[in-house]
Parts: C-alpha cells; structure tokens; sequence
C-alpha cells in the first residue's frame, strides 16, 4: 500500500442516489467520485432538498446509494450485510445533527457512555472515557443533568461528546449548528475545528452557515445532482486535497 493510498480515509466510485416516486424518479446524485483524506475537515453546502443530507448519510452507511461504491481503507463497506453494517458504523463512525438526538431520560454521562456499552465496553471504561470528553468539552459540571437541564449549546455539546466515545476514524455532522444562537453556535464552529486539529479527526459537516464552511479545508457544492469544489485546494497533512 503507497503513502496516497495510506493517507485516504473514505473514498467514493460512481456514488449515485435515485429516489422511486411513484411513476417518477428522482435522482439526488450521480457518478460522485469523492476523496477524503485523514485529518481532512469538508463542508458539503448546496441549496435545501440538493442531497446533501442523503450523501451524509451514505458515507455514514445509514442509507444504501442506488449505485456506487463507499470504501473505507480500501474495503467497500456495503457489501456486509445490515448487522456486520451498524456493527462498523458504531465503531468507526460518529455522527451529530442538527437535532441532537440525546435521549431525555438519561444524564449527559449515560447518554455519552451508550455507544460504548452498545459496542460491549466495560462499564467502568465507557464511564470513564465519558467523562473524560465532558471534561474535555468544558461539561465537567454536568455529568448528571439529564437533557432537559442543558443549555442548547450543551446539548450539541454533549452529542458531540457521544459521537466521539469509541474514537471514529470518521465524524459526519449535519446542520450541527442550525437549532443555536449565533454566539452557541460559533463557539461550537470552533470547538470542531480544535478537535480537528488537535486529534487529527477527519470530519465532513453539512452546513448553510457560512462562517462553519469558511473553517473547513474544503467546501464543496452538491448542485444539479454533481458534486463540485467551491473553494481552491489546499494542504492537509503535507498532502493537496482535490476532489
């Protein structure tokens, strides 16, 4: 294996999204051929209905494509089968919404600590890698509140915690932002881009917000079913990134 292939994450061939209407099809996408490389962080941004959330949900393996392939370290992930699917997806993959999905009868520690105990951690290691992201995610004071006693931004926050427990080789966010105020969401803009850069965590954020797009490495556009580069290349890793 070469050093360019080594330095890929998740790379898609032909990816295509055709939705049945009846007597109609819709297709969202075709033949995207996408490559995003480790330590990358991309904004896909395009107009409301272009996609954008479908394509995040393919790379995150929650939705199949009509046609395409998604690899991860070279291997196509949709040939398993749907248990063998949700068992990587948990494992390797993080994802935040913009609803941040948090389940209201637990605290914000239980809610961080699920996708550990889901994947079979001790309880004792999902606790304490749990708190350990609080902490880190400026929460240490509110392990025990449950959802309802967090602030919006909080609550991002402690999704953002969650998504990150069994350390993903992916973190996929749609709209992470879009439910807060500016300055909650600016100062979770920044946060993901610190925990990009100080861990090295390849992220792909579907965004409207401008200032979020302006942060990332690339941005690219999902228009008239392609997928195009935005914004020029640049350097990732000692790497150039093109699409």
């Amino acid at each position: 294996m070469n050093d360019v292939t080594q330095s890929i994450e998740v790379h898609t061939l032909g990816l295509t999204k055709v939705f049945e209407n009846g007597s109609h099809a819709i297709e969202l996408f075709r033949d995207l051929d996408l490559v995003i490389r480790k330590g990358e962080r991309i904004a896909i941004v395009g107009s409301s209905g272009a996609g954008k959330s479908t394509l995040l949900n393919i790379l995150g393996t929650l939705e199949r494509p009509s046609a395409g392939k998604v690899y991860y370290g070279g291997a196509d992930v949709f040939v398993q089968g749907e248990r063998e699917l949700a068992n990587f997806r948990n494992r390797n993959i993080g994802f935040v919404f913009q609803f941040h999905c948090l389940m209201p009868e637990f605290s914000a520690l239980e809610n961080v600590m699920m996708p550990g105990l889901i994947a079979g951690l001790p309880k004792s290691e999902a606790k304490a890698k749990a708190c350990d992201l609080l902490d880190r995610l400026g929460l240490s004071q509110r392990f025990k509140h449950r959802v309802g006693e967090l602030s919006g931004g909080e609550q991002q926050r402690v999704a953002v915690a969650r998504a990150l427990l069994l350390s993903p080789r992916l973190f996929l966010a749609d709209e992470p932002s879009g439910n807060l105020d500016g300055r909650t969401g600016r100062s979770l803009h920044e946060l993901l881009v610190s925990l990009n850069e100080s861990d090295g965590l390849t992220m792909v954020i579907v965004t409207h917000n401008q200032e979020l797009a302006s942060m990332m490495h690339r941005v690219l556009r999902l228009k008239d079913a392609h997928l195009k580069e935005e914004r020029g290349e640049r350097s990732v890793g000692g790497l150039t990134v093109t699409v």
